[in-house]
């Protein structure tokens, strides 16, 4: 049998060929082309024919023929493909047998085997902030479908101020997102809305009176308006930090290095009240401000000190001497009293004795008593 058919394939000048489950054939005859060949053994012209040979497991169609295909045969390529266009405002995200297989991205084509499939279209409409659906999102991350998008992740106690091509499109709650990769520029910016503290350290500051003193300063502060932070100021933290310096240097300028010290938490007061209204401007609430250290230079801090240690002497000088005479006149009292009082002088006498009978081991008394308090007191060890 496969011999006769050789002869008349032979005669009549054509070929057989045997085609696979997972091939298929585009056949062209004198240019044009003819048919797609399935599965199975196939009878064609041997002469004048074109044939292109396709593997399904390359599910893709992709061959030089593909656009006279669907112009000339249409019906022929809808038969054995599926094709998709994509408009400049969407996506097509393509299924294969229930599973993601991949996304078209928009204003683009792609083509595939029918009988690879069996395929579904899911077309996704471009917004303006170009966010993958929360849903899809997480279908395209367990499929592995990750680069059709980029994803940023917003923390916990933060916002995310979202741009596209540098147009402000509004704020991304903590989480992940994800953004379509369609040829425009999208930024996240992290914007922290706990409460912080900003140190300002050593800033010198020139007071009234002419010394040169370094300052430490602190803020504690929080972002209220994410919105006006990013988009009055370049830079909201940079902003904070120059006007906590020049408020401060204002204040502290006015006034003398005693005057400072003196009144420190006044001038914290008085920066507060004028800090917040302009932090305010730009979405910023303050807290709490402080001047928490004053540095001296060198030789200031050696006279200051030395000051406060004359002024501390000084001190303890009157209160030594009012001590003291506050002692004698409590011994003049006393001795009025005694004098008055000849039974409170015998009193402080017996005193005396026991005080000093109480610091010897033997006491010998001559006379008596009143030899012992009026003549002599003899004490032996």
């Amino acid at each position: 049998m496969r011999l006769i058919e050789h002869i008349l394939d032979r005669l009549t000048g054509h070929t057989r060929v045997t085609l696979m489950e997972t091939e298929r054939m585009l056949v062209l005859r004198e240019g044009r082309i003819e048919t797609i060949l399935g599965p199975g053994r196939h009878r064609i012209a041997a002469r004048d024919v074109l044939r292109e040979v396709h593997d399904l497991n390359i599910l893709r169609f992709v061959s030089p023929y593909d656009g006279a295909l669907w112009r000339d045969r249409p019906e022929l390529a809808a038969a054995h493909l599926t094709e998709v266009r994509t408009g400049p405002a969407e996506l097509a995200v393509i299924t294969r047998d229930g599973r993601l297989h991949e996304v078209v991205l928009p204003e683009a084509r792609a083509v595939w085997w029918k009988d690879a499939g069996p395929w579904e279209v899911e077309r996704v409409p471009l917004t303006d902030r170009l966010e993958v659906p929360a849903p899809l999102l997480r279908r395209l991350v367990r499929a592995g479908l990750t680069t059709a998008f980029n994803a940023t992740e917003v923390a916990e106690g933060h916002v995310g101020m979202l741009s596209v091509d540098g147009v402000l499109m509004g704020q991304l709650p903590p989480g992940t997102h994800g953004f379509w990769k369609v040829g425009r520029h999208v930024a996240v910016k992290q914007v922290d809305l706990r409460l912080r503290a900003h140190e300002v350290t050593g800033h010198e500051v020139l007071t009234r009176d002419r010394v040169t003193i370094r300052v430490n300063l602190t803020a504690i502060y929080r972002v209220t308006d994410p919105e006006a932070a990013v988009t009055r100021v370049r830079d909201f933290e940079e902003a904070l930090h120059r006007a906590v310096a020049l408020a401060y240097r204002k204040a502290l300028g006015a006034l003398t290095l005693d005057a400072l010290l003196a009144e420190k938490g006044a001038v914290d007061a008085q920066v507060a009240e004028t800090l917040r209204a302009e932090m305010a401007r730009i979405g910023i609430e303050l807290a709490e401000i402080a001047l928490k250290d004053v540095i001296l230079p060198g030789e200031m801090r050696d006279i200051l000190t030395a000051l406060v240690a004359a002024e501390k002497q000084a001190e303890a000088n009157v209160i030594r001497r009012r001590e003291e005479t506050n002692a004698t006149r409590s011994l003049l009292n006393t001795a009025k009293v005694m004098a008055d009082n000849p039974v409170m002088l015998r009193l402080k006498e017996l005193e005396a004795l026991e005080t000093i009978a109480g610091k010897v081991e033997r006491l010998t008394v001559h006379n008596g008593t009143e030899g012992l308090l009026g003549d002599i007191v003899r004490l032996r060890d």
